[in-house]
């Protein structure tokens, strides 16, 4: 082994690292959530199975072939040239196959969960893919990395219900707000690397305080959106609660980086507990609507799909 390689990881363990499985819970409360909103209680185990294998299949897509996109590039970056594509540790064939195989199942569960789920599903293929290449042409890469993420309730939506109710685009438009929040964030760490790699974000065009500053207007028009999608299906208390949970955690972090802007662990450490506030708060509004009860009946949208 040369002296440099580092240690020596298994193959299992370099796998996790070059899917960041890790990560994989800072999105995926979101996608539960949403799904126990359109069944409007227990979705069936089949419905589960299949939004859960397309929402991480679809992940998995993404991951692998911006790595396999961006493994120049990373070369070049400190932050990332020690990733198994750069190091050797794995091939760029790998990589595309790998790429390949999630998309076959993501396009596989679509199929099986209706129509319309697997006709929208090349759609979303192509977001997931584009967004390796959008940064060597615009700043608005990151909003369009926040577009991504924001598919998830529209696609939960259709997975379920087959269709798409209005209501769900505020939804839609809470989580781009809340996804290029996160992802603007996640791009201070890069400006540097980004300038002298020719690649474009927003913080590279507005410069780190400016960018912190939308971040905190992004995180209140999440909320906002979000609280009125609540309004709209006429969620109980609990929801609202989870929406405080993650104003309040979102609070603390914008004033945390805004003091130091290369914090940009922050958002990881903090974007999950947001996640998991959200999706308890629609589990009790969902399961306990009893709870803090918005009079005039049931909740609309909550209904079993027909």
């Amino acid at each position: 082994m040369n002296a440099g390689a580092g240690p020596v990881r298994s193959r299992t363990h370099e796998l996790g690292r070059f899917l960041e499985v890790q990560n994989l819970g800072l999105n995926l409360p979101f996608a539960l959530a949403f799904l126990f909103l359109a069944a409007g209680g227990v979705p069936r185990p089949l419905t589960v199975a299949l939004v859960v294998v397309a929402f991480v299949a679809a992940r998995n897509a993404g991951h692998s072939f911006n790595r396999w996109a961006d493994r120049v590039l990373d070369a070049a970056n400190p932050r990332t040239r020690d990733r198994a594509l750069v190091a050797g540790r794995l091939s760029p064939a790998f990589a595309l196959s790998l790429t390949a195989a999630n998309a076959a199942v993501l396009l596989l569960a679509a199929y099986l969960l209706n129509p319309l789920a697997f006709a929208l599903a090349p759609v979303a293929l192509a977001m997931l893919l584009g967004y390796s290449y959008s940064k060597r042409f615009t700043a608005l890469t990151t909003p369009f990395l926040g577009l991504v993420e924001a598919i998830v309730p529209a696609a939960v939506y259709i997975a379920v219900r087959g269709t798409l109710p209005p209501a769900v685009l505020l939804a839609v438009g809470g989580l781009l707000a809340w996804g290029t929040a996160f992802e603007t964030v996640h791009s201070l760490g890069d400006v540097e690397s980004d300038r002298s790699l020719g690649l474009f974000s927003l913080p590279q065009r507005l410069g780190a305080r400016a960018s912190l500053r939308l971040v905190a207007v992004l995180h209140g028009l999440a909320l906002g959106l979000l609280a009125g999608f609540g309004v709209v299906l006429r969620l109980s208390a609990p929801y609202y609660a989870g929406l405080a949970v993650m104003a309040a955690v979102a609070a603390v972090s914008d004033v945390r980086l805004a003091r130091d802007p290369t914090k940009v662990r922050v958002p990881f450490e903090r974007h999950f507990v947001m996640a998991v506030a959200f999706l308890v708060g629609v589990l009790v509004a969902v399961f306990a609507p009893a709870l803090g009860a918005v009079p005039g009946g049931a909740p609309a949208g909550l209904a079993p799909p027909g």
